[in-house]
Order: structure tokens, then C-alpha cells, then sequence
């Protein structure tokens, strides 16, 4: 039985795209909060460990692997936290504009002995310079308004992305070798 401790709609369509259907979604509502010093893969680890611990107590069913992950977008050793709204959306891009990011996406499996397993996916992206027109263009879409880093590359930000080098599902939400991999280890290794 797989348990997937997340809420998201890509990460479940990711999975699909594997052929691997959750037997249960419980996303995990844990505390965010970056912890004063905090650089981001740790961070990304720190979360994603978390959200899966987090369903692991919540869950009642018979033993399951639990699937977590969290996703971070980082300038150097700053991480850019979820846009909340327009205008953190057009601060991001603003920033991100010109230059090179990091995608970083841990991944943390709990099998069912209670052993948690965890790996980490870094992709670099790099957006185009940017001007002004182009940001309010995104901006007023309003996709990058609960995106990690302002934009969602599945969308229409990818006209804004120059390139890319690592895995592309990372950049969506969940690297998807990386993730498979790790299941079928936990399951068949």
C-alpha cells in the first residue's frame, strides 16, 4: 500500500505518468517556517522527512510506504518560499530575472517498518532577462501565486525559462527517476 503525504495535483499526475496510482492521499499540514540559519537542501530534507513522519502518525491503515516531498526554489543560499500573492510573484521574477536558480526537491519514503529512506534532486534553471511587460504578463495569469519561486515551469512560465539542467519533474514537483528509483528499491531491494 502506498500512502501519498501530499495534496498536490502534479505530484499525483507525476505519478501517474509513472503508471503508479497512491492507494491513499493524506497531505500533512506541518509548520514551514525556515529555521534562522537554515540552508535550503537541508531544508527541503527537513520537510519532507517531517510531512512524511507527520502522516505516519495520522495513519491508521493496514502497513504502507509513506511518500513525501517538498520542493524549495533557491538563489545561491536563499530559499524563495511559496508566492502568496501577486506581488511576491512579481518580486520573485524580478529577482530570478537574468540569472541561474536552484530546484532542489527531497523526496522522503517511510516503509512499513518505520525506517525512513530520503534522497534529494537539484535542478538548475535559469530564466530569460526579463522585462517589465513580461513579469506583469505572468503576474496577471496568476499561476505563480502558491508556487515555490513565483512561476510553475508546466505552464505558461516555461516561455520565460532560457535553461534548464537536471530533471524537469523535479522543477514541476517531483523528480520522477529519482522517486521510482526509491520505491523500487524500498519495495523489490
Amino acid at each position: 500500500m502506498l500512502v501519498l503525504a501530499s495534496e498536490s495535483p502534479r505530484r499525483r499526475a507525476l505519478l501517474a505518468q509513472a503508471g503508479i496510482t497512491p492507494d491513499a492521499v493524506l497531505p500533512a499540514a506541518i509548520d514551514e517556517s525556515v529555521r534562522k540559519g537554515e540552508l535550503p537542501r537541508l531544508y527541503a530534507q527537513r520537510l519532507a522527512a517531517e510531512k512524511a513522519r507527520k502522516v505516519e502518525s495520522e495513519w491508521s491503515g493496514r502497513p504502507a510506504f509513506i511518500l513525501a516531498a517538498d520542493t524549495v526554489v533557491a538563489l545561491g543560499r536563499r530559499i524563495l518560499a511559496k508566492a502568496r500573492d501577486d506581488e511576491e510573484v512579481r518580486a520573485c521574477l524580478q529577482l530570478l530575472s537574468g540569472r541561474r536558480h536552484q530546484v532542489m526537491t527531497a523526496v522522503a519514503l517511510i516503509v512499513p517498518d518505520g525506517r525512513l529512506r530520503s534522497r534529494i534532486a537539484t535542478t538548475r534553471v535559469s530564466l530569460l532577462r526579463l522585462s517589465q511587460a513580461q513579469i506583469s504578463r505572468y503576474v496577471e495569469s496568476r499561476e505563480g501565486v502558491g508556487k515555490a519561486g513565483g512561476y510553475a515551469i508546466q505552464g505558461r512560465a516555461e516561455v520565460l525559462i532560457k535553461e534548464i539542467s537536471g530533471s524537469y519533474s523535479n522543477v514541476v514537483g517531483l523528480p520522477l527517476a529519482l522517486t521510482v528509483s526509491l520505491l523500487d528499491g524500498a519495495i523489490h531491494g
